[in-house]
């Protein structure tokens, strides 16, 4: 039977290969990847891939305000921190806007 020490030295041998063959396999995959969208003029949209400026272009919408201070009318969507009109209160039920 095999040492520990014997076995870690096939383990870490095997580690290699499987580095190796992935890479040779994936270098080749690439290959085949763009001569397939040489031959058929694939875009990336087409491969649902967006570019960086739509990405950059889209905006976050803001959320409706869910809590608002009854003395100077500010209000806070509940989410990031809390306002300081508001830090410390344990039961916030009271500023909740109703709807």
């Amino acid at each position: 039977m095999p040492s520990y020490k014997q076995l870690t030295a096939q383990l870490e041998k095997l580690h290699k290969e499987v580095a190796a063959a992935r890479e040779k396999e994936v270098e080749q995959a690439i290959v085949e990847i763009k001569e397939k969208i040489a031959e058929y003029d694939i875009t990336a949209e087409e491969l649902g891939f967006t570019s960086a400026g739509a990405a950059a272009t889209r905006k976050k919408t803001p959320l409706p305000a869910r809590y608002a201070n009854p003395k100077t009318g500010e209000t806070w969507s509940g989410r990031g921190r809390a306002p300081s009109w508001l830090a410390g209160v344990k039961n916030r039920d009271r500023f909740l806007i109703q709807q």
